[in-house]
C-alpha cells in the first residue's frame, strides 16, 4: 500500500536517500579515460536495493504505467523489480538477432558506430502509458532510439527512469520532451 500522505509531501520536502554512495567507480573501465560507474555494490545489497526500487516506483505511484520498457542488460534488473512493484507489464528491448518473433527495429548511433535494439511487435498497444528504464543514462542515443520505437507503436511515453544519470554527458539533451527521474547524478 502506497503512503499517499508521503506522495502530497512533494520531492522537494523530503530527504532522499544517496545511493550514489552504493555504486562503485572503476577508472579506465571500459576504456582509458572512462569513469565505469558499477551497480553491483548496490544490487548485491538486497535492502538498499529494495529501497532503490521502492523510490523509483514512488516517484510513479500516482501515474497510470500499462507497461514498463527496459532495455538489455543491466536495464533489465531494474526494469523487472520496477513494473513489479508498479503492477506493470515488462517488454524487453534488446540488441539485434536476440527476440525470437517479429521485431521492430531503431538503428542508433554510438560513439564508434552504430548499433540496433528490437521490440517485439506485439509489445506495446497504441496508447498504453509506458514508462522506459534503463540502469544508466549517458549520452541519451539508447534512449532516444527506444523512444521512437516506442512512438512508432503508437504508445505514450509518460517518463523515464534510471539508477543512474551521467550529467555531464547531456542525455537529457537528447529526449529533451520526455520526463527524466534519476535516482543519483554522477
Amino acid at each position: 500500500m502506497w503512503d499517499q500522505n508521503r506522495h502530497n509531501a512533494g520531492p522537494a520536502s523530503r530527504p532522499v536517500e544517496d545511493f550514489g554512495q552504493y555504486c562503485r567507480s572503476i577508472p579506465d573501465f571500459p576504456k582509458k579515460g572512462i569513469i565505469f560507474r558499477d551497480i553491483t555494490c548496490l544490487l548485491k545489497n538486497g535492502p538498499v536495493f529494495k529501497r532503490a526500487i521502492d523510490e523509483m516506483a514512488w516517484h510513479y505511484n500516482l501515474q497510470k504505467v500499462d507497461t514498463v520498457v527496459s532495455i538489455e542488460a543491466r536495464g533489465f534488473i531494474i526494469g523487472s523489480a520496477l513494473a513489479y512493484r508498479l503492477g506493470s507489464g515488462l517488454v524487453p528491448v534488446r540488441k539485434k538477432g536476440k527476440l525470437p518473433w517479429r521485431v521492430y527495429r531503431k538503428t542508433y548511433d554510438l560513439e564508434y558506430g552504430q548499433d540496433e535494439l528490437e521490440v517485439h511487435q506485439d509489445g506495446i498497444e497504441p496508447g498504453q502509458n509506458t514508462l522506459i528504464v534503463d540502469d544508466v543514462i549517458a549520452t541519451g542515443g539508447t534512449v532516444e532510439a527506444v523512444a521512437k520505437l516506442i512512438g512508432e507503436m503508437g504508445g505514450n511515453i509518460i517518463g523515464a527512469a534510471f539508477l543512474i544519470e551521467l550529467t555531464d554527458l547531456n542525455g537529457r539533451d537528447k529526449i529533451k520532451d520526455i520526463p527524466i527521474f534519476s535516482l543519483t547524478k554522477f
